[in-house]
């Protein structure tokens, strides 16, 4: 491949991703996919809708990378997640940070994107401190708690720490055979448990398998169509686009970080556009055009100095969790998980704990404000 090619497959790969980004952001938004929203509505409301929305969404993406990696179309061990050790502490105080921070800023970093796109100023803010803490905490001050706390606490697992690698190993089965068994079972199992018994929305459950489809369909055009066997420059074997040179899908913390990074320099010739950048501005795009398809775009800001403060505290809870945990809820609670990586369930079980206990917090503090 000629550095030409590469270039122009680059060009494609991000112009591939903000379509389908966009179509990510779309979905979202008409379909009211929010995992921040699923879970307070399990807590107040006792509904497990939206719930189910998102286990068929995780569902579709373990079926759907599962069956790209026993035809070929991914190698699993080239995912931006794989690692032979698990950073089990990070994954949980990284997931319990995000999701308390995503409760008190009202969404999720993939939430806010979208509602930025429907006029959401009040999202611009929120994600512009996201950005900053987050990358504090990839090379800032942040940065140097997180390795010498977190990140050097690890479970050396001798194989990739995920699930079908280490069954493999554990019982000396034929790994093709495990993954098979472990990722579409439990994709499987996810889905039907979603579409379970009694009350149901077809619509509901349709946008939870298109977030799926949009998962499995990014880890194709990473690991399939944007990969390079040897770049021209230096004969790596990499993926073109990908800011770490890995496999990667969706995720939208660290990704906001490099947006502002790229946008403040932007001059400087060693900021490149990558993969994560596309799909962060294609999300706010696709939401701006399904608001404006609505008819429902409108300028929104906070309500009032106490709205803005608990919203800037959970901006950079959510910026630092993110990066911790590597991945919010969706790089962590659908890429990564999709993935079978034993780190993502810990994350997700995090999250879920984190946001419960922040529910809870604010539900006291309204009882105690009404008394």
């Amino acid at each position: 491949m000629s550095l030409a090619e590469f270039d122009s497959l680059v060009a494609t790969v991000l112009v591939a991703i903000f379509l389908l980004a966009a179509v990510l952001g779309f979905a979202m938004r008409e379909t009211r996919f929010c995992t921040m929203g699923a879970i307070s509505d399990v807590v107040y409301l006792g509904d497990w809708m939206r719930m189910r929305q998102w286990a068929m969404a995780v569902g579709v993406a373990m079926c759907g990378f599962t069956a790209l990696a026993l035809w070929g179309g991914v190698a699993p061990g080239d995912t931006l997640y794989a690692a032979r050790q698990l950073l089990w502490l990070s994954s949980l105080v990284g997931g319990v940070l995000f999701g308390a921070g995503m409760v008190l800023a009202s969404g999720c970093g993939a939430r806010n994107l979208t509602r930025l796109g429907g006029g959401s100023l009040k999202s611009l803010v929120i994600l512009l401190v996201m950005a900053v803490a987050a990358f504090a905490t990839l090379k800032g001050i942040t940065a140097v708690a997180r390795v010498r706390w977190l990140d050097s606490v690890a479970w050396h697992t001798g194989t990739v720490a995920a699930l079908p690698e280490w069954l493999a190993r554990a019982g000396a089965w034929p790994l093709a055979t495990v993954r098979l068994l472990a990722g579409m079972g439990l994709g499987l199992l996810l889905m039907a448990l979603a579409w379970g018994r009694g009350q149901r929305s077809r619509a509901v459950l349709a946008g939870g398998a298109a977030v799926g489809l949009c998962v499995t369909a990014a880890w194709w055009l990473s690991g399939h169509v944007g990969e390079v066997p040897e770049h021209p420059a230096t004969l790596e074997h990499v993926y073109a686009a990908t800011y770490s040179g890995r496999i990667e899908a969706f995720s939208f913390v660290t990704p906001v970080a490099h947006t502002l990074d790229w946008l403040l320099f932007f001059s400087d010739s060693n900021k490149l556009l990558s993969w994560g950048i596309a799909s962060v501005g294609g999300m706010v795009a696709g939401a701006f055009v399904h608001a404006l398809w609505r008819r429902d775009f409108r300028w929104q800001g906070f309500a009032d100095t106490a709205d803005l403060a608990h919203h800037l505290v959970g901006a950079v809870l959510m910026g630092v969790g993110g990066v911790v945990a590597m991945g919010c809820t969706i790089g962590q609670g659908l890429s990564a998980i999709s993935t079978l990586q034993l780190g993502s369930f810990i994350a997700v079980a995090a999250i879920i704990a984190g946001a419960v206990a922040a529910l809870r917090y604010l539900a006291w503090r309204e009882e105690r404000r009404a008394g």
